[in-house]
């Protein structure tokens, strides 16, 4: 979330800002602000109340130690009168501090100044493009038409099983996904990310701590019973291994990398565009985490979209790089870099990566600082997070844009992970 000391030093920023997500942000600043303001008056109130209280307290007893009981038992009456202030005035502190947590949490994050001040997908900013289109011989057809001659995905039986947007991997299809998987966290951890395997659910404090929680409450699957939530990316977890912790300066940039499942409950449409492998409840990514010093955190970002895009020309696949308007992009974030990837049969654009920073936003919540070396005090720090990469739609681009009369060609990078070079349902 954003820091209160920010919007308090320079509220008009922020509510400019925010106008790039094309959010009027006027009256909630606003209303924060009179919220803070007469919480500050409650605070300042109750400290000048228990001073009394103490001065009291203190009088009284030096009273009773001089053998002066009825004056002591003529100023308690007095000092129970300011116990009881001080138990309305606890009271009503609660409850403007949970009306100004409200306010502040229901904020987004502040768009960096190269965030497009754009509205919609269609305004966001193509900064790269990499590779050429496909060119597919006639009788190309998409990639659930694949995965059924041969035998790769059964979306039919996923549905009896649990239901749509579950798909079951058989065959090379499921060796292809286990490839795929090994190549990204090889390439990652090659790069300096550490390895983790996280729990696949996650606690509220978890989901509040990157942001999901309460924003993305609907798309989280909930167990109600013990109030958990099945993670939408390992993002999540990773990122709270360090909640409510000091890191040391000279540990920073902490890297990671996790492969997991992800679990979204996205409202989907019919049509082709979520077809197949287009859009799913249930899929495989494989992701990179970096907690940054805020002096280096763009640096980073710039080397986090530089590895996601060897990875895609690894796999010969050919991609753009879209800067995100403020319009398109995530609550959560600073700056967001989506890899989109060609899919030749369906010829259209299909994102396969966002690469993104947050600044301090996700560490204000999880309370996530490193200490200075300069001073010795602690500081919130940048977190940085990015899908490298997630499966469905690479397999869908992978079949399309490979196929031809003898099978499905692989990319050379993956052969030592699935044994084969071609695709044939054998």
């Amino acid at each position: 979330m954003l820091q209160l000391n920010t919007i308090r030093q320079d509220a008009e920023g922020v509510i400019a800002a925010l106008a790039k997500r094309h959010i009027d942000a006027r009256p909630a600043v606003e209303a924060l602000l009179a919220l803070n303001e007469q919480r500050r008056h409650l605070q300042s109130e109750t400290e000048s109340q228990q001073a009394q209280a103490n001065a009291l307290a203190k009088s009284i007893g030096q009273l009773f130690r001089e053998g002066k009981a009825a004056e002591a038992e003529s100023m308690k009456a007095e000092s129970a009168a300011i116990k009881e202030r001080l138990g309305e005035l606890a009271t009503s502190l609660h409850a403007l501090e949970e009306k100004e947590r409200a306010q502040l949490i229901a904020l987004p994050n502040m768009p960096h100044a190269a965030v497009p001040a754009g509205k919609h997908a269609d305004d966001n900013e193509v900064v790269r493009t990499w590779g050429e289109l496909p060119q597919l011989s006639e009788g190309h057809v998409p990639h659930w038409e694949l995965a059924e001659r041969y035998k790769l995905i059964d979306f039919e039986r996923g549905v009896k099983i649990t239901g749509a947007g579950f798909p079951v991997y058989t065959g090379q299809g499921a060796r292809l996904q286990r490839a795929l998987i090994q190549f990204f966290l090889d390439r990652n951890t090659a790069a300096g990310y550490l390895e983790i395997q996280p729990p696949l659910f996650i606690n509220e404090a978890s989901g509040f701590g990157t942001g999901q929680l309460p924003d993305k409450e609907g798309q989280m699957y909930h167990i109600t019973e013990d109030n958990l939530f099945a993670i939408p990316t390992a993002e999540v977890p990773i990122t709270n291994l360090l909640r409510d912790e000091i890191v040391a300066q000279s540990e920073l940039p902490i890297k990671m990398t996790a492969y997991s499942p992800c679990f979204r409950r996205e409202a989907g449409s019919y049509g082709k565009d979520v077809r197949g492998l287009n859009r799913l409840h249930q899929f495989d990514k494989v992701e990179i985490v970096c907690v940054e010093h805020p002096d280096h955190s763009y640096t980073r970002l710039e080397e986090m979209v530089a590895h996601v895009a060897s990875l895609l020309e690894d796999l010969g696949l050919h991609y753009r790089i879209l800067r995100l308007c403020g319009g398109d992009m995530g609550f959560t974030s600073a700056l967001t870099y989506d890899f989109e990837v060609w899919s030749a049969a369906q010829a259209r654009w299909l994102e396969v990566s966002s690469v993104s920073n947050f600044e301090t936003f996700q560490a204000n919540r999880l309370k996530l600082r490193y200490r200075s070396e300069e001073d010795h005090k602690p500081y919130l720090a940048h977190t940085l997070n990015g899908s490298a990469l997630a499966l469905p739609r690479i397999v869908a681009a992978l079949l399309e844009n490979n196929q031809g009369p003898e099978g499905i060609r692989l990319p050379e990078v993956l052969v030592p992970y699935t044994g084969f070079a071609r695709i044939t349902g054998s």
